[in-house]
């Protein structure tokens, strides 16, 4: 054998295992799998009538799957012109609904969506529906591992760490803040003269671009957000083209 091509070969088997307790070729790392993850952002509106339902059985699978299910409450803006002006609404909300849509190749946003782990989406309002695909998702193991470090908070913004296990090419960390509940009259719109109940509300949301493993982060909590009122940090690690591939939340306590 020539001499190059002897070396060569030397070369690929180093590169092709580990000196560790047991010999691991690179794919098989590439391909590890962590727990599984189940994130549900529901895109909803105080003006839809077709909506409370949904935020009732998001309410009830976040406190049923604690651990597993990462519950998202984003309200969008495109109902607020019937009458009732949505507090928690943003039309940035509405735009990212668009990009799952688009990606989805469904003809247009509609409420309640609910969208799970950034690949499928349905009506959130179909309880069994809901509680089947979160069975789906239960069994189904991820792409990365994702862990919240070293938070600290005051009135103003929270700042954190977090490390990250598996391959993070093209993909970046999404930090979202959400409040726990909230309890609204709605005195005009389609819901007029209800009271409604939304659970995990969207209020920040930023995207870090990932430099390595682990990094750090911060984000700004809104004035909306009264005093001793219950909030939680999540960070997602999310492909380019929105897959969720790892999910971490966090209770804050603001000091």
């Amino acid at each position: 054998m020539p001499l190059f091509l002897l070396l060569s070969y030397i070369a690929l088997v180093s590169y092709a295992y580990k000196t560790d307790d047991k010999k691991i070729k690179p794919s098989e790392i590439e391909l590890k799998k962590y727990p599984p993850i189940i994130v549900l952002e529901l895109f909803t509106s105080q003006g839809c009538s077709s909506c409370p339902a949904a935020d009732v059985i998001l309410e009830k699978v976040k406190n049923e799957y604690k651990k597993e299910v990462f519950a998202l409450s984003y309200h969008v803006d495109y109902w607020n012109y019937i009458g009732w002006k949505d507090p928690y609404s943003k039309a940035h909300y509405a735009k990212k609904q668009k990009l799952y849509n688009n990606k989805f190749k469904y003809r247009g946003n509609y409420t309640p969506e609910l969208v799970v782990n950034g690949k499928e989406h349905l009506v959130g309002s179909h309880k069994n529906k809901v509680y089947d695909i979160i069975a789906k998702y239960e069994s189904k193991l991820s792409s990365n591992n994702l862990h919240i470090e070293n938070v600290t908070s005051n009135r103003e913004k929270i700042e954190f760490t977090y490390a990250i296990e598996g391959l993070t090419e093209n993909k970046k960390v999404k930090a979202v803040l959400v409040l726990d509940k909230r309890i609204t009259k709605v005195n005009k719109g389609e819901n007029k003269n209800r009271t409604l109940n939304n659970s995990n509300i969207v209020i920040a949301e930023k995207y870090i671009a990932i430099q390595s493993k682990k990094g750090k982060g911060s984000i700004r909590i809104p004035s909306l957000v009264k005093q001793n009122e219950k909030i939680q940090l999540m960070l997602f690690v999310e492909t380019d083209n929105y897959d969720i591939t790892a999910a971490a939340k966090k209770p804050i306590t603001q000091n």
